[in-house]
């Protein structure tokens, strides 16, 4: 893990680094001492790590609730190379759904794929982070939506760390073989008039999930128009459910 620049503003530290191959920024509280609980954050498609939305909840994350944000580019998105397969598949995707296809099995098969190489990285990062000093080895949790719900799934399946998952913006097709397997206490956003993911796949994709705990959060608007107070609700469930 090799950090490459740090800046510090509005009480929050923040470090880009680079592990192996895989860019990506860390947030903390300025003056962070011992450990904390750490939230890993997936970016949706076509943006990157330090998207605007992925941003702005995790400095309130640090601020707020004194937690550690990390966040990474996936494979084909913000400062990683272009992937030649993933480019093809795009392009045979938007002219299968110009040719009357639907949107939503396509783009199912699509994040499965990134999910396989994104998985195992992501784990890789969270064992990077923790072993920094002022991170440490304390709760995880999880945020993501559209794509970072569909590769934030199967993460959260695998990796016994994450305590707690904020997801949503995402259907059944892409996760149901993991959607049973995460038992972890979850709020699930749905965009009730979502052009990208019908409404029935993602209400599907929420009572596959195996958690006991789980709230549903739908708003009325399309797949980008989540509401700004769902940044409140997130807050408080993380320091809900994070030691």
């Amino acid at each position: 893990m090799r950090f490459i620049s740090e800046t510090s503003a509005d009480g929050v530290r923040e470090q880009l680094f680079t592990l192996g191959e895989i860019p990506g920024v860390l947030w903390t509280p300025d003056g962070a001492v011992g450990p904390r609980p750490l939230v890993v954050m997936g970016h949706g498609g076509g943006q990157h790590k330090k998207a605007p939305g992925v941003s702005v909840r995790a400095r309130r994350f640090a601020v707020e609730c004194g937690f550690a944000v990390v966040a990474v580019d996936v494979p084909a998105h913000g400062d990683r190379p272009k992937v030649d397969e993933y480019d093809r598949i795009v392009a045979e995707n938007q002219a299968r759904v110009e040719a009357g296809e639907e949107l939503a099995p396509l783009i199912a098969e699509f994040q499965a794929l990134v999910a396989r190489q994104t998985v195992p990285e992501w784990r890789g990062v969270v064992d990077a982070v923790q072993d920094l000093d002022h991170v440490g080895r304390r709760d995880v949790g999880y945020w993501g939506v559209s794509l970072g719900c569909g590769l934030g799934v199967p993460f959260v399946a695998a990796e016994p760390r994450v305590r707690a998952a904020v997801l949503g913006l995402g259907g059944v097709l892409a996760s149901a073989d993991f959607a049973p397997l995460v038992t972890v206490p979850v709020e699930f956003l749905v965009q009730w008039d979502d052009e990208r993911v019908p409404r029935e796949q993602g209400l599907a994709l929420f009572d596959a999930l195996g958690s006991v705990e789980k709230s549903l959060h739908a708003n009325p608007g399309l797949h980008g128009e989540i509401p700004a107070f769902e940044i409140d609700s997130a807050v408080r469930f993380f320091a809900r459910h994070l030691r």
